[in-house]
């Protein structure tokens, strides 16, 4: 019943509307959804609204065109950040979605966060730079050395860029005899690629240089990113010319620096790598100039003095070729005796081989080896013929003793071995009756009666 006070009380209404959720029974639900459904995501936008106060985390929206939705990275996470983000940024999160339950808030609590387009680049060139060192293409081994002094430069870049004024100007100043070639490309954009390999090739047919500068000057890392394509890095692997590699500035590296025979970090370096300064080379050369005077007039007066020396000691050449021809019948004289001690040596020595020879002949050895063998038949026939007689005489030794005691000599002797109808020996009277049929072994033969009596023979010894 229900009274509110102001009369009597009237029956109770039950109320059949649906059970509504609480606020905080919703969120929960909502949020249980959202976590279930979305494991991880990644998501790319402009970051907005960032802030970031003292308990170091950081709290920003994420948006494009048309939507936004807010982002959470706690200090865990973004500890590992380098960069600071900052308003305006183009970036791509990976994290969870759900929702933060105490104001409704839809938001994504951010894991990893990064400039949009510079990880797929980063995660490219990473799996570029894996696959060519797994080949060997950044072997110390296979680099080839660089000219120490090229007689012509190729430079693979951009005719209107910086980085062809760069190693022109260094070049003019160092060493302006040496001549250069360019090969013109594209060093940005998607053509790019093709044609450094083109200039490349035109390059190695050309012929002419000895030296290749390959590179551009400094840019993002999407400006530069034609010289980490793959055709472009096994272009430079392949090149028959010593390459160098000059792209951007000194901190960028890219996959030509990996496979070039030389890393430049700037086009600027790599001319003053690969040209020798036109000062010292002038410089040296006054030095050896000099040097090579004083060693001139050295040698001169050396040997200025050492013709004086042989003019003094000169003598009348008949007289040199007398006292050569006595020298050579003195020599002759010598080896004609010479021959024949040789020869009076080699005859003695012959005969005693030859005596050695007779001495040691085979048919010698021979004959001794047949008569000792025959000495040994004769030995080894009559051992032979004493162990038979030996063992014949054992033999028949043995058989007598054994027709001693043999069963046989016993039954010739008058005895004979009885048996039952069961084949079993008869030792004793007492194992056979009257009836029993019985066998006997003599020593011709065997014969079988009946048993009609059985007496026990008195084995007592008398009284």
């Amino acid at each position: 019943m229900y009274n509110d006070g102001s009369g009597p009380a009237t029956p109770h209404l039950q109320d059949t509307r649906p059970r509504a959720l609480s606020v905080s029974e919703l969120n929960h639900q909502a949020r249980h959804l959202l976590e279930s459904s979305f494991m991880q995501v990644w998501v790319e936008g402009e970051l907005s609204g960032f802030s970031r106060p003292s308990s170091g985390h950081w709290y920003f929206s994420l948006k494009d065109r048309k939507c936004q939705v807010r982002c959470a990275m706690f200090r865990g996470m973004n500890q590992r950040i380098r960069a600071l983000p900052k308003e305006g940024d183009q970036v791509r999160i990976r994290g969870k979605v759900t929702l933060y339950e105490n104001r409704g808030d839809f938001q994504i609590i951010v894991e990893h966060i990064e400039p949009a387009g510079l990880g797929a680049l980063q995660q490219a060139f990473e799996e570029l730079k894996r696959k060519l060192l797994a080949e060997g293409l950044f072997d110390q081994a296979r680099k080839k050395p660089l000219p120490s002094l090229p007689r012509h430069i190729g430079v693979v870049t951009s005719p209107t860029g910086a980085a062809i004024h760069d190693i022109l100007t260094v070049l003019a100043r160092r060493c302006p005899a040496i001549p250069v070639t360019l090969y013109p490309t594209a060093v940005q954009g998607k053509a790019a690629t093709a044609d450094i390999v083109g200039a490349i090739e035109a390059a190695q047919s050309h012929g002419v240089a000895d030296v290749l500068i390959i590179g551009r000057g400094g840019g993002s890392l999407e400006d530069l990113w034609c010289f980490n394509e793959e055709a472009v890095a096994r272009a430079i692997a392949t090149c028959r010319i010593p390459t160098v590699s000059a792209v951007g500035h000194e901190v960028d590296v890219t996959i030509a620096d990996f496979v070039a025979d030389l890393r430049a970090p700037t086009p600027s370096a790599a001319a003053e790598k690969i040209s020798p300064d036109q000062s010292d080379w002038l410089r040296q050369l006054r030095e050896r100039e000099f040097r090579l005077s004083n060693a001139m007039s050295l040698a001169l007066k050396r040997l200025g003095t050492q013709l004086g020396h042989l003019g003094a000691r000169l003598r009348d050449p008949r007289r040199e070729l007398l006292e050569k021809a006595q020298r050579m019948d003195e020599l002759e004289l010598r080896l004609q005796k010479a021959i024949r001690q040789r020869l009076t040596t080699v005859g003695v020595r012959n005969d005693h081989l030859r005596q050695r020879l007779v001495m040691q002949s085979p048919r010698r050895q021979l004959s001794e080896n047949q008569e000792a063998l025959r000495r040994v038949s004769e030995r080894l026939a009559y051992t032979i013929q004493q162990g038979l007689k030996q063992r014949r005489d054992d033999l028949e030794h043995a058989a007598q003793t054994l027709n001693v005691v043999s069963p046989l000599a016993t039954l010739g002797r008058g005895y004979a071995i009885v048996r039952d109808s069961q084949g079993k020996i008869i030792r004793d009277t007492s194992e056979v009756g009257p009836g029993d049929t019985i066998s006997a072994r003599v020593a011709s033969g065997e014969m079988t009666a009946k048993v009609t009596s059985v007496k026990s023979a008195d084995i007592n010894p008398p009284d």
